[in-house]
């Protein structure tokens, strides 16, 4: 198995696309008035890779290390981008800003998640990747999130109540994904130590 297969491929190709997703969102508000639906193609392929990617390395048994560092690397780079562009006013879709606090703990929550991978590895000196069910479910919102800002101009009225709903349930997901990886975190470093002190021989 080599390690740039298809479904590594997809996800590195994901990761690039950020680079043109970014400079659409930092023009959304310029002369153009074609800049968001741009954004939002780009934003659709990208979130449609990102199960394609998965779907592939289980369909074809190419399950690898990389891909599972990759993968949550590309959603965090698309998510984070998104969501800091939408809630600043130069670059915010009109009348469809993300609120401050959005960014605020959609990155705190990624930043603690990568706190506790280091200090996971200081206590075990293992790397601990470990995709999760509320992790998944968590990204699937925020998708969601930033899918419907970029859309909702183009929505009937009826479907533009829609915001502070997504933001409020992308939020609350973020926290409960966060306490799932802590709580699992502490449960994996607990487990090797209790292993560890098993493998010596008594004093």
């Amino acid at each position: 198995m080599t390690w740039l297969n298809w479904p590594n491929r997809i996800t590195i190709a994901r990761i690039m696309l950020v680079v043109p997703l970014v400079i659409c969102l930092l023009n959304l508000n310029s002369d153009w008035p074609h800049w968001r639906h741009a954004a939002f193609a780009l934003f659709f392929a990208m979130a449609v890779s990102d199960g394609l990617d998965g779907f592939l390395a289980r369909r074809l048994g190419e399950e690898t290390p990389l891909g599972e560092f990759l993968d949550p690397l590309a959603d965090k780079l698309l998510i984070t981008c998104a969501v800091i562009l939408l809630a600043v006013e130069p670059t915010a879709v009109p009348d469809f800003r993300l609120a401050h606090w959005v960014p605020v703990i959609t990155i705190g929550k990624d930043v603690l998640t990568v706190i506790g991978f280091l200090l996971v590895y200081a206590v075990t000196g293992l790397f601990f990747i470990q995709p999760r069910t509320w992790g998944k479910a968590c990204t699937l919102v925020q998708l969601a999130m930033v899918g419907y800002v970029l859309i909702a101009p183009d929505l009937p009225r009826s479907l533009r109540w829609f915001l502070p709903h997504l933001s409020w349930a992308a939020c609350g997901m973020a926290i409960i994904a966060l306490a799932d990886y802590v709580r699992i975190g502490n449960r994996f470093a607990a487990e090797h130590y209790r292993s560890q002190s098993r493998s010596k021989p008594d004093e």
